[in-house]
C-alpha cells in the first residue's frame, strides 16, 4: 500500500502538524519537516470525513497524521505514558500511517470548543467525561459521529484521536522509509 501525501487541493483540511512546532509536549519541534502523510485506506476515510463535515459546513484541522517511529520514540521518551501514547516497541497506529490527531473547525474558522486542548494528557481529555462544559461535550460527540461515520475508530482516552479499525495489521514507517524523511 502507498502514502498518500495530505494537503490541498486534493484534502480540504487545514493542516496544522503539531509535532513540527514547539506548541506540543516536547515544548520543542519532533519533526524537522511538516509533511502529512496517511496510508490509501485512511486516505480514503479521511476523505469520507471532510464531506460529511461540510454537509454540517465544518472543517477539519490535522494535528498529526503519519509519525515515524523515531518520532514516536522520542515522544515515548520524553513521556512513557501507556495512556496516552503507544509503546513504540508496540508500534503507534500513527506510525503505521492510520490514524489521525484532529479537531473541528467551524464557519468562522476557529476551532470548536473541546473542552482541553490537543496533547492535554489529563483524564478530562477522555471522550465521555462530565467534568467538561456540555457544549464541548456536544462537539467531541459530533466528532465522534463524523469521524466513526466515515470508518474510523476512536481511542476512547484521547477525543482528538482516531484510527483504522485492525490499525497492527499495517506495517510500521521509518522515516527513511518516506518520499521525503520528516526527522
Amino acid at each position: 500500500m502507498q502514502l498518500v501525501p495530505i494537503a490541498k487541493p486534493d484534502f480540504d483540511v487545514e493542516i496544522s502538524l503539531a509535532y513540527a512546532t514547539a506548541d506540543n509536549i516536547t515544548g520543542r519541534p519532533v519533526y524537522a519537516r511538516a509533511d502529512c502523510y496517511l496510508l490509501e485506506p485512511a486516505a480514503a476515510a479521511l476523505q469520507r470525513a471532510i464531506r460529511q463535515a461540510a454537509r454540517l459546513d465544518l472543517r477539519l484541522r490535522l494535528f498529526d497524521a503519519l509519525r515515524p517511529t523515531e518520532a514516536q520514540w522520542k515522544l515515548w521518551n520524553f513521556n512513557p505514558d501507556p495512556q496516552f501514547l503507544a509503546d513504540p516497541r508496540r508500534g503507534s497506529p500513527h506510525s503505521r500511517g492510520v490514524a489521525v490527531d484532529l479537531t473541528l473547525i467551524g464557519a468562522d474558522g476557529r476551532d470548536l470548543d473541546m473542552g482541553t486542548g490537543f496533547d492535554a494528557f489529563t483524564p478530562l481529555s477522555h471522550h465521555g467525561n462530565l467534568a467538561v462544559s456540555p457544549l464541548a461535550q456536544r462537539n467531541r460527540l459530533l466528532l465522534m459521529g463524523l469521524m466513526t461515520g466515515a470508518g474510523w475508530d476512536f481511542y476512547r482516552n484521547e477525543w482528538w484521536h482516531y484510527q483504522l479499525f485492525d490499525a497492527r495489521q499495517y506495517r510500521l514507517w521509518n522515516d527513511a522509509d518516506l518520499p521525503r524523511p520528516m526527522m
